[in-house]
Parts: structure tokens; C-alpha cells; sequence
């Protein structure tokens, strides 16, 4: 039976940036299938405690400054700790990663890591139309028919139905890996999904 990954993530997490390549590489270095699923972070918010980073105690903003620092130099990637366009909407870039997907599991993960370079490397506004259309343009997608795909209501639904799983399974942060109903929280426990997927 195959080996399947749950990932649920918002792409404009510094944290799920970080560890997205990773996760990647862990996956297909056990051959585990990712099941790719963007989620309203906004919402899972408003029930399971967690608070949009403008609205967190100073101290917290400040840590996490601290912590994204830390994780840049540890990787070795380029970051941009107080990007331009940030905090941003994630409705549009989710729906265009959920277009992509119709496509195939690589397609979505391709265009997701695009979409995470472009608001914490490349200071671009993931929540603007033509910046996602050059963004999947430039990952060899037809813009144009991705565009019209990520404004369907079906893919509108597909986003609201993942919102609503990830509610139920108690997610509450980003990124989010579940194996085998064990819940990982964070691209700083990687470490421990390798280790699931290994035995």
C-alpha cells in the first residue's frame, strides 16, 4: 500500500516556504504520494486559537522574527524576513495552486513553490491577478486557462471543502503534514516525518 502524505498549508507561510522544497524531497526519497491541500488559514484561525500576525502580542511578532532568521541561515535560503507584500490575501494563490492540481500532484507543488519564492524572496503580490498569471506562466502553465479554472466555482468549492476538512482534523497552523493520522505541525518537524516514513 502506498505510503500518502496529507499536506495542508497556506502558501504565504514563511514557515511553509522553508519547508516546502524539504518535505518535497522527503517524500519522494520514501515514495510517498503528497495529497496537496490549501486551506483557508483565516478560518482555521477563528476556531482553533490561533491569531493573524497583526494581531499577536508584540512579543510574539518579534520571535518570530528571530525564529525566521534563524531557520534562513540554518538552510542556507534566501528570505525575506518583512517582505513587501505581506501579510497578503492566500484565496487567489490557493485557488491557482488547486487549478494547477487538476493538472497532477507536481504541477500544484510546482506552482505552490512559486507562488512562496514570489512572496518571500521575490517581493511580488501573490493576491494580484497578473502577477499570478506571470508566476504560472513562467512554471510553463497556460495562464490564461489556469486563471479561468481558479475562478470556477468549483474550484472555489474544492477550497472551501479542504478549509472544512482541515476544521475537522484540527489543524491549526501551517504547514501541516499528517501519515497515518499522526499530525506533524511545522516544517521544524520534518525531521520526525522522516522518521515515520522510514519505518
Amino acid at each position: 500500500m502506498p505510503k500518502t502524505i496529507d499536506y495542508f498549508f497556506t502558501p504565504v507561510s514563511p514557515f511553509t516556504y522553508l519547508g516546502h522544497e524539504r518535505f518535497v524531497a522527503i517524500a519522494r526519497k520514501h515514495g510517498a504520494q503528497i495529497v496537496v491541500k490549501p486551506v483557508d488559514l483565516g478560518r482555521v484561525f477563528a476556531v482553533s486559537g490561533g491569531l493573524p500576525l497583526k494581531q499577536r502580542a508584540p512579543q510574539r511578532q518579534a520571535y518570530r522574527l528571530f525564529e525566521l532568521k534563524r531557520w534562513r541561515e540554518h538552510l542556507g535560503l534566501p528570505l525575506n524576513v518583512q517582505p513587501k507584500f505581506f501579510p497578503v490575501p492566500a484565496d487567489a494563490s490557493s485557488k491557482w495552486i488547486l487549478a494547477a492540481l487538476e493538472q497532477g500532484t507536481d504541477a500544484a507543488l510546482r506552482l505552490s513553490g512559486a507562488i512562496m519564492r514570489a512572496v518571500w524572496v521575490e517581493e511580488r503580490n501573490v493576491a494580484d491577478a497578473q502577477t499570478l498569471s506571470a508566476i504560472a506562466h513562467e512554471q510553463g502553465f497556460d495562464a490564461v486557462t489556469l486563471a479561468e479554472r481558479a475562478g470556477s466555482g468549483e474550484v472555489s468549492a474544492r477550497y472551501d471543502e479542504l478549509t472544512q476538512e482541515a476544521i475537522d482534523r484540527k489543524v491549526f497552523g501551517s504547514p501541516w503534514y499528517v501519515y497515518q493520522d499522526e499530525p506533524f505541525w511545522g516544517q521544524d518537524r520534518l525531521d520526525f516525518l522522516d522518521r515515520s516514513l522510514a519505518k
